[in-house]
């Protein structure tokens, strides 16, 4: 089945906003394609709702999760959880109504929904006897 979306994935060194800070890690996901939807999972342990900024703009799909540290002054014997935010963009093929995308951040992960414009979405045809 065709996504109808392209990868692109930008680490701390480029497609920085203002707003990022320290690291910037990559969050996995999850796509689905539905015949009235694309649904997004993402990964994103730690950020809060309000702390998610999501941007649809020309074909893309911007995805930005502030994640605060966890003890700054703490001395851990073993740190193997790095914190940092979260960035992610995608470049959507298929024509999506903007004005109906929505999300939510439940446990963690981020699911966006990003529903196909009435133009892009499969009609049937019916067929007329005589």
């Amino acid at each position: 089945m065709n996504t109808g979306m392209k990868k692109q994935e930008y680490r701390h060194e480029a497609g920085r906003s203002e707003g990022m800070r320290g690291a910037s890690y990559t969050p996995r996901v999850d796509i689905l394609e539905t015949e009235d939807q694309l649904m997004l999972y993402a990964d994103m342990p730690g950020v809060k709702p309000e702390d998610v900024d999501i941007s649809y703009e020309n074909g893309e799909l911007t995805v930005y999760g502030r994640c605060a540290p966890r003890q700054e002054q703490a001395n851990y014997l073993l740190q193997e959880y790095g914190v940092g935010d979260y960035y992610r963009a995608f470049s959507i093929s298929e024509q999506i109504d903007s004005e109906r995308i929505s999300a939510e951040l439940k446990h963690g992960v981020l699911t966006v929904h990003l529903p196909k414009s009435e133009a892009v979405k499969p009609r049937r045809i019916s067929v007329k006897t005589g």
